[in-house]
């Protein structure tokens, strides 16, 4: 692998043309939101068919997000012609997903050639503020495409 990319316009269109290309997220109504250089947030709506039992954002769609968020922070920071996956991720769910959108901000933690260490933290949107209601910590591998 060679020196990750500096910051561009063109990266933020590798990011989001990616994005675009994940059904999971088309079907979850997922959008990216912003794209730096080792950091990217996307959100989506708290959906009715997204919900568990007591009526808060399923646990799966906290994971869903903050992993992928975490994942294309990861992309921003390896060479073109490189893709990212995910090799290990934790979650700590730290208060139910009540709100009408979950926004996930990701962030790479140490950048490496063979594993990069990423974070996410998740939070639901509701109309008196924002809730942090996960924190994932995981591992990145980049893999040639």
């Amino acid at each position: 692998m060679g020196k990750a990319p500096e910051f561009s316009s063109a990266l933020e269109t590798r990011v989001r043309q990616s994005f675009a290309a994940q059904s999971m997220m088309t079907t979850i109504g997922g959008q990216v939101v912003s794209v730096a250089e080792g950091q990217v947030t996307i959100a989506a709506p708290i959906l009715p068919g997204m919900m568990q039992q007591q009526g808060y954002g399923h646990g799966g769609l906290s994971f869903a997000l903050g992993d992928t968020a975490a994942g294309y922070s990861a992309l921003t920071m390896v060479p073109e012609g490189y893709g990212v996956l995910s090799t290990e991720m934790k979650i700590n769910f730290l208060s139910p997903a009540a709100g009408v959108r979950l926004r996930a901000e990701g962030r790479v933690i140490k950048p490496g050639r063979r594993l990069l260490i990423v974070q996410a933290d998740v939070y639901a949107e509701t109309e008196g503020g924002d809730r942090h209601v996960a924190l994932l910590t995981g591992t990145i591998i980049p893999i040639m495409l």
